[in-house]
């Protein structure tokens, strides 16, 4: 069966130059993005019942741009004015410069980590007096209090949002050939909008180990798998199946 058309469950790509157009006019694809989960923010009534004082903390451990927006909208809808003294750890140069959104940057101490948190851990190693506070989405990877509690930092756990399927009524039904996932919660939204959902000649594609584990748990026929040695992004993953499938 050629592949003529396929569903990212992504936001449409910030980009013009993003490798999906790229494959689309290639191949002569159609190709549709849209959001199967979504982030909510918990609300300030919410956060405060949990008992956690953000002035109680010298650090913030800041994992994702998202951990940095809803620190703030927190903080704001607290009528918190976050001290100078502050110190902030990123998973990445990029995430601190987002910080730039919220601060003075050049006027604040801001430490940052490769993309791993492995890595960050290491840097924080010269700070280990901090009490941390790391604001985090409901579902996270379990590697950030493990690699903590490990080094013995003294830290909490901040739930500001939640990962929440989205609604996708207004599809009707899946017609694609190929449905593509970036983590479980993607799976849950699936079934949870489409609860008699029968995979038949459709094609699933997914991005990492977990999600795969919850596409099989599913049920589901895992057809297009990433990252691998020979391929290590979702798109080369997704050329190499259409060039092998399309081919008359």
């Amino acid at each position: 069966m050629k592949v003529k058309s396929i569903i990212v469950s992504q936001p449409d790509p910030n980009t013009a130059k993003s490798p999906y157009f790229e494959l689309a006019e290639k191949y002569g694809l159609k190709i549709d993005f849209r959001p199967f989960i979504q982030v909510e923010g918990v609300p300030a009534k919410e956060f405060r019942n949990s008992r956690i004082y953000i002035l109680d903390y010298t650090a913030v451990i800041f994992t994702s741009r998202t951990a940095i927006d809803h620190f703030f909208r927190i903080s704001q809808e607290l009528r918190l004015a976050i001290p100078d003294t502050m110190k902030y750890f990123c998973i990445s140069e990029a995430t601190a410069f987002y910080l730039q959104k919220y601060i003075v940057y050049r006027k604040r101490k801001i430490f940052y980590g490769d993309g791993r948190f492995s890595d960050l851990i290491s840097v924080m190693k010269k700070h280990k007096e901090e009490n941390f506070l790391v604001p985090l989405s409901d579902i996270h990877k379990q590697e950030i209090p493990e690699l903590l509690e490990a080094e013995g930092y003294k830290y909490t756990k901040a739930i500001l949002y939640r990962t929440v399927c989205s609604n996708l009524s207004d599809l009707k039904e899946i017609n694609y050939d190929i449905l593509v996932f970036f983590s479980p919660s993607g799976i849950k939204s699936l079934f949870q909008n489409f609860p008699n959902f029968v995979q038949n000649d459709i094609k699933i594609a997914c991005f990492g180990p977990t999600t795969a584990k919850a596409v099989r748990d599913a049920g589901l026929r895992l057809d297009i798998e990433a990252p691998t040695s020979q391929a290590p992004s979702m798109t080369m993953a997704l050329e190499q199946f259409i060039k092998k499938n399309n081919k008359t």
